[in-house]
């Protein structure tokens, strides 16, 4: 089977897509980028040298993901999100070897145009609201929104929110999938 790519896209000598991948419109997959099985890269993606992307990942339309960043399995980049891999740009002053590495956890979501700063990793099945602008690391299970991003809650993997930050301590069950948690302030953790 192999993967597809759309006649417009281009995919640069030395990438390698997985069993499965689609690559559609106006795509670009540089040399040396690794991208898993099953992947989904939408219309106008760009993904940079040496940028690993897991199995299952969802890559929506508008999304460069810059040399720096790695996504683990199943994660999901909505539209327009952005990263960033230098945190104090100039047009003027080279930086490449500055690049702050950004990790996407399993399972993660990341909505509509949200903004990641470079340096931070997203927890495993974190959710991160659209619009929003992250400037530090996300818990696993951590549902964030804003400009900054604050946590409001935590989420089930099936993206169910399970309980808000204010919650008691202790354990919790989606009540979508039934999946049972063991939630305190700073953490949140699949039984």
């Amino acid at each position: 089977m192999g993967a597809w790519v759309h006649s417009t896209a281009v995919v640069d000598e030395g990438a390698v897509l997985g069993e499965g991948t689609r690559v559609w419109h106006f795509t670009h997959v540089s040399a040396g980028a690794h991208i898993g099985e099953r992947c989904v890269l939408g219309q106008n993606v760009f993904v940079g040298r040496g940028v690993r992307i897991g199995n299952g990942v969802k890559v929506q339309n508008n999304v460069s993901v810059f040399e720096g960043v790695e996504i683990d399995d199943d994660a999901f980049l909505g539209p327009s999100c952005v990263f960033t891999n230098v945190l104090n740009p100039r047009a003027f002053i080279e930086r490449k070897t500055e690049f702050k590495p950004t990790r996407v956890g399993r399972g993660a979501t990341i909505g509509a145009n949200a903004t990641l700063v470079c340096g931070s990793d997203l927890g495993a099945y974190c959710l991160v609201g659209a619009g929003s602008v992250v400037p530090r690391g996300v818990a696993a299970h951590a549902l964030v929104v804003g400009n900054p991003a604050r946590q409001l809650g935590w989420v089930c993997v099936c993206a169910t929110r399970l309980a808000s930050v204010a919650s008691v301590a202790g354990e919790h069950a989606c009540s979508a999938c039934s999946r049972r948690y063991r939630i305190s302030a700073e953490h949140c953790e699949a039984l």
